[in-house]
């Protein structure tokens, strides 16, 4: 049995106090601290459900890389994570998935625990493209079966307007795979439809980084932003480095969507590198001041990392639980990850301890220490 002792965050309060585990949580204990004024704070590990890549390596590379990025968050206090494609070529596509598998089926002990992947593209608008590349499909129930057979995907971003989404719902749902609706150009009545459709069939459903890649909220004109904070049970996904997401749009969601809204990194290759020229979907991307900017002058995903997130969060006005919820509890409900996303009995024991800056010193995952 291990023991940690110091700030414990939970879901609605910090106490002070013992936390007793193997690979899960036995005991939590207020107080009796041999240590009467703790320097670390415990906290749920972090969950990154969206994320390309980092120290130099991108998800599309294989399973090498695959292996690289998610070590380099995992010492960011990642300990959860959906490897996420790009928009590609098919058969590229299905070939980073196998890798995804690959790195998966190893449960490599010096990793995160990589839970499956995020599809981001190609399913999604031209329109709307963002960083993506143009290699935009229609889900096709043969083409998404594909996908399906491969049983890795969590997670797929798919635009509400996009042909074939009355058949392709059903499908993903069936599968068990969250509809995270995004890179898109749809009108408020299109993404209310895509909700609706998902709702009917017993899914679950998010936005891929919310205020990002979709039309904005207009006095008229709600668009995807607008029906994804009006509907209770939709999840959303946020990139809070503020060059994403300005804080007071961050303040909005959160108020809105306070056990619903997950922060995500979306970070590309370039993350933990140093600034200056990178790659994106085998497009240039320009990395400056903690910014990815593509050569369109668009953002072209980000360099940042969960712990950054959080520190942001606390800055813009989050308490300890508030922040906390948003890198890991609210994350694990939306992937339907029970066994993890807060500190309490009988979860897995999967901490992140934090000292007084909000720095990470530990990483603990399944109860043994890999940071």
């Amino acid at each position: 049995m291990t023991n940690l002792q110091g700030r414990i965050v939970l879901r609605d309060r910090v106490v002070t106090g013992n936390i007793s585990f193997g690979e899960i949580i036995s005991d939590i204990e207020a107080g009796n601290l041999s240590n009467k004024d703790p320097q670390y704070y415990i906290l749920p590990g972090f969950i990154d459900g969206h994320v390309h890549g980092g120290d130099g390596a991108d998800t599309m590379d294989g399973a090498e890389a695959i292996e690289k990025l998610s070590r380099f968050h995992m010492h960011h206090g990642t300990t959860t994570i959906l490897p996420t494609t790009i928009t590609r070529p098919w058969k590229e596509i299905l070939d980073s998935l196998r890798a995804v598998k690959e790195v998966r089926q190893k449960g490599l002990a010096d990793h995160p625990d990589i839970r499956g992947a995020h599809l981001e593209g190609p399913f999604i608008s031209s329109k709307k493209l963002g960083a993506q590349p143009p290699f935009n499909i229609m889900p096709k129930a043969e083409v998404l079966q594909e996908m399906i057979d491969l049983d890795i995907v969590r997670v797929i971003t798919i635009a509400p307007e996009v042909e074939y989404i009355e058949q392709a719902v059903p499908l993903l749902t069936k599968a068990g795979i969250r509809v995270s609706l995004g890179h898109t150009a749809c009108s408020y009545s299109q993404a209310q439809h895509a909700l609706q459709i998902t709702h009917t069939h017993h899914g679950v459903v998010g936005g891929t980084h919310l205020f990002n890649a979709m039309g904005g909220i207009e006095g008229r004109a709600p668009g995807l932003a607008g029906a994804i904070l009006d509907d209770d049970k939709a999840y959303a996904e946020m990139i809070f480095d503020t060059h994403h997401v300005h804080p007071v749009n961050f303040r909005l969601a959160h108020r809105q969507k306070p056990d619903h809204l997950l922060f995500v990194t979306d970070a590309m290759r370039g993350a933990g590198m140093p600034e200056g020229e990178s790659e994106l979907g085998g497009q240039k991307v320009i990395i400056k001041n903690g910014c990815v900017m593509g050569m369109n002058g668009h953002l072209a995903g980000s360099v940042l990392t969960l712990d950054q997130a959080f520190r942001n969060a606390l800055v813009h006005g989050a308490t300890l639980p508030e922040a906390t919820r948003l890198v890991s509890t609210n994350a694990a409900q939306y992937q339907g990850l029970t066994d993890r996303g807060e500190i309490t009995l009988g979860k897995r024991a999967d901490f992140v301890v934090m000292n007084a800056n909000m720095q990470v010193e530990q990483v603990w995952i399944a109860g043994k220490r890999r940071v």
